[in-house]
């Protein structure tokens, strides 16, 4: 009878073990360094886009990726009582990134609106990370009765003058011949993502170097072009709305920057699909 009690009290405990390591997202290193033990799939980094979505995504990586994220130097600067610390990172190797936002569980949220003649404009489809590139994190914050308070994080994806890996696909979506359709798909560079400590609702700003149609080609003029409709986006792109436990969680991974942790732990997004990809609604 001991021993039943003793294996049900394991087993309950077991699973509240089990349980807490489910509600953690992935664990990056914060040192600077090229050993292996220094290095973060991208995936991981990367980790804050299901934390910061309002939508399900799923979070896919290429076969045969050899992406990896890790930091290769930190500066602190202080001013009275603020202090704004850069730390760089390298994204390096070949392979993609792929968040895929379940864009048809929005449509379906909206299937009559859509059905009688509505759209759905600048819809989110995916955020993807294509090879490598030079990555700066930027924090921002004052000191509070002796403590660090973060107030702003910037992730900037064009550090350094490089080009950002960084893409986002947005579509519009309404319904025609009996069945929904995505036009005037396009796709945007993004070089930065800022985030800020607030009391109201938080959100993101983002900031685009060129913005294009999907379909368009790659040439010089096609990328000038974009360059230019980039410019233009950025005058009157407004934030996006973003999750609450998300903005925390970038703020708090600013903290451990500046404060010269070796490690961060994202907490569990519970927007992330797990197992599956979302369906493709327009096929």
């Amino acid at each position: 009878m001991n021993l039943l009690r003793c294996l049900c009290l394991w087993g309950a405990l077991w699973s509240v073990v089990a349980q807490g390591q489910a509600l953690t997202g992935p664990t990056i290193h914060l040192v600077a360094g090229n050993g292996v033990s220094d290095r973060n799939p991208v995936s991981d980094f990367m980790y804050f886009v299901p934390l910061i979505s309002v939508q399900p995504l799923a979070s896919v990586t290429s076969r045969g990726s050899t992406q990896e994220a890790h930091m290769v130097g930190v500066a602190h600067r202080t001013s009275g009582s603020g202090f704004v610390t850069t730390c760089d990172f390298e994204f390096d190797g070949r392979g993609l990134q792929e968040s895929l936002v379940d864009i048809g569980l929005q449509i379906h949220k909206r299937e009559r609106e859509l059905k009688a003649g509505g759209s759905m404009q600048r819809q989110l489809k995916s955020i993807v990370v294509n090879g490598g590139g030079a990555i700066s994190v930027e924090v921002e914050g004052v000191m509070s009765n002796g403590v660090r308070v973060v107030t702003e994080v910037r992730l900037r994806f064009n550090a350094r003058g490089g080009k950002s890996p960084v893409s986002i696909t947005l579509c519009d979506v309404h319904w025609a011949d009996g069945k929904f359709r995505s036009y005037n798909e396009v796709v945007a560079t993004v070089n930065a993502l800022t985030f800020r400590r607030t009391a109201a609702v938080p959100k993101m700003e983002v900031s685009v170097a060129s913005i294009k149609d999907k379909d368009v080609g790659d040439s010089m003029w096609q990328n000038f072009k974009g360059t230019l409709k980039g410019a233009a986006v950025n005058l009157f792109l407004p934030p996006i709305v973003i999750e609450e436990t998300g903005n925390h969680a970038i703020l708090d991974f600013g903290l451990a920057v500046v404060a010269g942790e070796p490690t961060f732990t994202f907490p569990h997004a519970k927007n992330l699909i797990v197992g599956r990809i979302p369906e493709d609604p327009f096929r």
